[in-house]
Order: structure tokens, then sequence, then C-alpha cells
């Protein structure tokens, strides 16, 4: 049995820096995770919310918005209504974890395991995040936006820019692709290419009267030509081409906000996937200390307290529940899955045969590598899991006064209670479905999109305000088609620049 690292409560950057190699050991060399170099930060509570404003990074461009956001955090937390999270880490890499200088050496042993191991893994192995984002490039691509904002500022006013970036905002959640990748970060690169579309746009100037375009009008049948040839649904990115009055430091401004919004689109796929994985290895790590007599039995009961009230399951019935617990059921998932490896019955060989009894370390990895969300849950959430939650569906109809039990424990309703548990964590499910469907370029230069309706939901209030930011990019009419479920246009509204 070796010595314990500590035996008392408060930290030294000396401990941690023991507690993070003998976690790093634990880690790398038993568990085999594969995390970028990683970078911890001690910070104050005031500074911690200063990240809160600023969506987590060390460093961005400056907005009335993350003013807000801090005072609304702040007026929180002062007044007791909320708490402050113990950690916050950044997908970078390094790797940077932010640690409260409030935690006490039990905490903070337990956030280096979750943050700078589990979560850095995560990182660094699931598919989205690969695709999505660059961890290299990233802080290097802060400073060249906060830069291009201050050029800006100076260049065109503050309330110019501020404008701009209002509307940006308001549709950030619109500026991907789903299934078209985007190419790797790099300031350096975003640079040099603002260079050459710049002097590109004086070289056009200076021989404007040759290279007048020429309007294809119509066609040879005499219509008008359609555009754009396929409903598209990154609305950022066809305002940044295709807007005809918008001039270049406002393009760049737009390309900013949307390859932000990217680098964080992985993060709202794989919120269950990600704080499950983080506290599944938090635990064990922390346990595995234990075992080798590296801490004491002090440390592992306030450990133990900390880990079930970030696991707790509030009952719907309870204050403060918020619907499901993203660290509860991820938690609950991963360790299912580890037990269907090791200790299968019969129904876990029935439902899932392609995993029980294999090496549980392989099996997670590859289910952290390869799914997202949605499809994680509709893989492997397991029966035994939905009775422990007690999960059924309920059916609500418009024409029907009375709610139903649609699905129950059994076969059918475990795979009904599944799908759509599944379904809930769809991005489809989370944001209404919009696109530009017509850009009238021949015409009165307005742009049309289409709201398809997901089960007869109507828009939100909010929406009013969305498009009234996106008739401000536009500048010419922009019109709302609402159809229904089964493609009958139900409602049209026109919006211009205010």
């Amino acid at each position: 049995m070796r010595k314990p690292i500590s035996t008392g409560c408060d930290w030294t950057f000396e401990l941690l820096q023991d507690y993070d190699e003998a976690i790093a050991e634990i880690a790398r060399n038993e568990y085999q995770l594969d995390v970028f170099p990683n970078q911890i930060e001690i910070i104050s509570s005031e500074q911690m919310l200063d990240a809160y404003a600023s969506t987590g990074m060390p460093i961005g461009y400056h907005h009335w918005s993350y003013g807000k956001e801090y005072l609304r955090h702040e007026q929180a937390y002062r007044k007791g209504m909320r708490g402050l999270a113990y950690e916050l880490v950044i997908n970078s890499a390094p790797c940077i974890a932010y640690l409260m200088e409030d935690n006490t050496l039990t905490l903070q042993a337990l956030v280096i395991a979750h943050a700078c191991y589990g979560h850095n893994s995560f990182f660094k192995g699931n598919y989205l995040f690969r695709q999505w984002t660059n961890p290299d490039a990233i802080i290097d691509y802060l400073v060249f936006a906060k830069n291009f904002v201050m050029q800006c500022e100076e260049r065109h006013g503050v309330e110019a820019v501020e404008s701009l970036l209002d509307a940006c905002h308001a549709l950030q959640d619109y500026g991907v692709d789903r299934y078209r990748h985007p190419r790797p970060l790099s300031a350096e690169e975003e640079q040099a290419r603002m260079r050459e579309r710049e002097a590109h746009a004086w070289r056009q100037y200076d021989d404007i009267w040759r290279t007048v375009p020429v309007r294809p009008a119509k066609d040879q049948g005499g219509t008008r030509s359609v555009f754009p040839p396929e409903p598209q649904e990154n609305l950022l990115y066809f305002v940044e081409k295709y807007a005809p009055r918008l001039e270049q430091w406002e393009r760049e401004i737009i390309r900013i906000v949307r390859k932000l919004a990217q680098y964080f689109y992985p993060q709202g796929q794989t919120k269950l996937m990600n704080e499950g994985w983080a506290t599944f290895w938090h635990y064990h790590i922390i346990n595995r200390l234990f075992e080798k007599g590296l801490v004491d039995d002090g440390f592992m009961v306030e450990f133990l307290h900390l880990h079930t009230n970030v696991v707790c399951q509030r009952g719907f019935d309870e204050p403060g529940y918020g619907g499901i617990n993203p660290y509860a059921l991820g938690f609950a998932m991963f360790q299912d899955i580890k037990r269907i490896c090791e200790r299968p019955d019969e129904e876990d060989r029935y439902w899932f045969p392609d995993i029980a009894g294999r090496d549980w370390r392989k099996v997670l990895d590859f289910a952290m590598r390869n799914y997202k969300d949605e499809s994680f849950i509709a893989q492997f959430l397991s029966p035994r899991l939905i009775r422990e939650y007690r999960l059924f569906a309920i059916s609500d109809y418009e024409d029907n006064p009375y709610y139903e039990v649609d699905s129950i424990h059994n076969d059918q309703g475990y795979r009904r209670v599944r799908q759509l548990l599944a379904a809930q964590y769809n991005r489809d499910h989370l944001l209404p479905d919009i696109q530009v469907v017509r850009y009238d370029r021949d015409g009165d230069r307005s742009l049309t999109l289409r709201h398809r309706q997901h089960r007869n939901r109507p828009l939100s209030e909010d929406a009013t305000k969305v498009m009234v930011h996106l008739a401000r990019l536009w500048r010419f009419p922009v019109r709302l088609e609402t159809v229904n479920h089964a493609g009958r246009r139900i409602d049209v509204e026109e919006f211009v620049a205010g």
C-alpha cells in the first residue's frame, strides 16, 4: 500500500502537479486515453463569470451581448440564485482547463480527471470534433477575429459593427451545412484570402466597364432562372456570398461568426456523450487512485458526495427538475455498456449480441469515436436503463382531448421509447427547419425562405425578430413561407430592413 499524496483539503500548486501526474499515469497507461497536452489555469469566480460571458474562450471580439451575459450571471451568482461551474475546458491544443481557486483539493483532482482527461480525450477522438474543429488553430483564429473586428470599428464606427454582429448572432444557429464539412481554420490563410479578395475587388473597379456583367434575365423559354437550384440551409453562408449590397468588411465579419458557430456545432450534438464520457472516466480514475492507496478515506467520502451530486437525476415533481440530466444518463449508459461487456444476461445478449462479452474498453472507445447523442441513444440505450429511469411514451394529439400511454416496458415499447428519446437529441427537433428556396436576382432581389413545420408546431414569437435581422443583412425584401408536413403552404410573411 502506497502513501496517500495528501491528507488535507487545501490545495497547493505542487499538490495539483502531483495529482495530475498520478491521474495522467492511470489515464494514459492503464486506460489508454489519447489526449492533447494539458494546460491548467487556476482562476477566480470573477474570471469564471467572464469566461461564461465569452462562451468559454480565452479571447474574442468585443460585443455588448457579452457584457449583458456577464451581468446576468453575476447578479444570479451574487444573489445565491445559481452557483458557478467547478471547471471550464476549451477544445484547443494544448487543451486549456480552467479550475476555480475556491475548489477543495478533492474537487480539483476530480476536475483534472474529468476535464483534462475525460473531455480532452473526447475532443480528440470523437468524429464530429475531428471533422468540424481544428484545435491547433482556434486560438490564433480568435486573435485574428478580434483584431479584424477592432479594425472595422475604427474604420466604420462601433454602432455599424455592433448592428452587424447583432444580426449575425441572431442567425448563428443557421451557419452550418450539416452534410458539408468546413475547411480547417487557419488565421494565416484567412488573412491571405482577405488580402486577395480586396486586391481582386480593386482590379475589378479599375476595369469596371469591361467587367459589367450581362444579366441573364430570361432563358430561351422566356422564364426566369431559378436560384439557388437546391434549397440552402446555411443562411449565413448564403448571405455572405450573395447579399447584393454588403460591403467586403461586412462579408468578412459574417464569415467570422459563421466559422465560430461551426466550431461549436459538435458540442451541441454531443452534450450527453461528452459529459457522460468525462464523468465515467473521473469516476474510474479516482477509484483507481484509491485502490492504489494514493488517496485516503476522507478524500473518497468527499469525492463520492461530489460525484453523486453530478449524476443526480431529479424526479419530474421535484424542485429544480430540468429534464434529463446529461451527466446522469450519459454516465449510466457508459456504465451499462461496461456491464453488458463484462456481465451480460440473456436480455443483454438478445438486445446487444455484437458487444455482449467483449472487451469493454474497445467497445467504449468505438462508441465514443463514432457516435453522437442521437445515434448513441438509438444504438446503446438498454431495456434495463429504460426500466431504471422509468421511461415510457405518452401521445398527445390535437384531435384527442386525452393523454394516452403510447409505449410501456415490453419489446415494442422499449424500441419506441428509445426511438423517441433519441429523436429529442436530433438537431432537427431542436431547431426549426428553415431554408433558402428562392433568390429573385432577375427581379426585385427578394429572398424567399421556407419553414417546414415539425409536428405542425408554429414558430415562436422570437422568429419575427430573427427575420428582421436577416432582412437587415439582405437589405431587400425577405419572405418566409410556412408549409405543413404535407408540403401545403399555410402562411407567408414579408420582412424589410428596419
